[in-house]
């Protein structure tokens, strides 16, 4: 009879053990969960909503004659101007109709020439120093080609 006895009393502290845990065990899940909400909120949605509104201002804010880059890279003046299109002149006498949500970006003068030549403003006055401190003292001269028929 005392083993039986001894084996329910273990069981049931087993038991008591398990339902204990199981409570605990609760709370890490809900706050992994809510953790998770957390890095989404912070990573992902709070960006996407502030850069969604400066977009929005960007388009808004659109003038004829501005200087302006579409989501696909081409660069253009503002012709004109209406609720959803804007007309691009990319080049003269070149227009382009596209939607006011395919601006990307508003170009300053400064802006367009860095964008075209891909170096910086300062690292430009740093290129042209370099090179022309390279070529300061050479010459280079071609020399014509013998040809022979």
């Amino acid at each position: 009879m005392d083993v039986f006895l001894a084996q329910d009393l273990l069981a049931q502290d087993f038991l008591a053990q398990d339902e204990a845990a199981e409570g605990g065990s609760l709370l890490v899940p809900l706050l992994m969960i809510v953790g998770l909400f957390a890095i989404f909120y912070f990573l992902l949605i709070r960006p996407q909503r502030k850069r969604r509104e400066q977009q929005t201002q960007l388009q808004a804010s659109l003038d004829v004659g501005d200087e302006v880059v579409t989501i696909g890279g081409l660069y253009g003046t503002v012709a004109e101007l209406d609720e959803r299109t804007v007309i691009l002149e990319t080049s003269e006498g070149v227009y382009a109709r596209y939607a006011r949500g395919a601006i990307a970006q508003k170009v300053s003068s400064s802006e367009e020439g860095e964008a075209e030549s891909g170096i910086s403003g300062a690292d430009a006055s740093d290129a042209d120093a370099s090179d022309t401190d390279a070529h300061a003292g050479s010459e280079t001269v071609a020399e014509p080609r013998d040809s022979k028929d």
